[in-house]
């Protein structure tokens, strides 16, 4: 599931972290603290902002999530490397590694309430989370042999197709946008939830069924989803920039993109297997 991390709330708090009134501000206090009149300060004409290095940026954003990408590739070998296939088309997956995926959730889940901590869990995120998804592809690859480079690939071209149209503005990011994006997702994560208790109990959920219509169906819709909350991120990340957030959210902003590229690569795979079913 896509990430609510990157929303007005937390851009609120984050702007709103130890910021110092203005001079401005500061004189008109005092003059109402001492009864007399306020008059603003002379001076020179319009001047270019400072920028300092605590605050955030694209480019720190961006560098944030290449490291994060780094970390969950390598996390993402091992996790390769800890399936083994004993015989022809049998797998061998260890329970463990669910763990990972726990601790994954988690370090995604805790920066939503305290998004100072993201620069300590991105990282933490994207290992776990890499030796989760490393471990998933080969399963799914010993089924289904070379999904796991379409599904890289067609992740890839997603993610460039969307930040052309975000960044040319054929997508525009608006209250309207998110608000339709984000009662979609929590629809798909209710659905998503509904469908795997049934399982639980025996009951015969179509959408578990590979290669069914209704299967195809929620996976492209799914992918869409998440398609449409990289919009949501590069605004995010764009928007922090703008408005001067503290430098650590580019690790917030940067924990945010990647949860939902590896969502969108999880629903690609899905897709593609659903689709070599048919």
């Amino acid at each position: 599931m896509s990430n609510p991390l990157l929303n007005d709330k937390a851009m609120n708090q984050a702007a709103n972290r130890g910021w110092a009134a203005s001079e401005a501000d500061a004189g008109k206090t005092q003059a109402v603290q001492t009864g007399g009149t306020w008059a603003p300060p002379i001076n020179d004409g319009p001047v270019s902002p400072w920028t300092g290095g605590d605050r955030m940026t694209a480019s720190g954003a961006m560098t944030a999530s290449l490291v994060m990408l780094v970390l969950l590739l390598a996390a993402a070998v091992f996790g390769w490397s800890m399936v083994d296939e004993p015989t022809a088309g049998a797998v061998q997956f260890p329970g463990w590694v669910f763990v990972a995926a726990i601790v994954g959730f988690l370090c995604a889940i805790v920066p939503a309430f305290k998004p100072q901590l993201a620069r300590f869990l991105a990282p933490v995120y994207a290992v776990a989370q890499g030796v989760f998804v490393g471990a998933i592809s080969h399963a799914y690859n010993i089924e289904y042999d070379g999904i796991v480079i379409q599904a890289v690939g067609a992740t890839i071209a997603v993610f460039g197709v969307m930040l052309v149209l975000y960044r040319t503005g054929v997508i525009r990011v608006t209250d309207k946008f998110r608000r339709v994006v984000l009662g979609a997702m929590i629809g798909l994560l209710v659905f998503y939830g509904v469908s795997f208790l049934f399982s639980l109990f025996g009951g015969n959920v179509s959408f578990f069924e590979r290669g069914s219509l209704m299967g195809i169906g929620i996976s492209l819709f799914a992918a869409g989803l998440a398609a449409l909350s990289l919009a949501m991120d590069f605004d995010f990340i764009e928007r922090g920039e703008r408005e001067g957030l503290p430098k650590a959210m580019e690790w917030y902003a940067a924990l945010g993109l990647m949860v939902t590229l590896v969502w969108l690569y999880l629903e690609m795979l899905r897709l593609l297997a659903n689709l070599r079913e048919r």
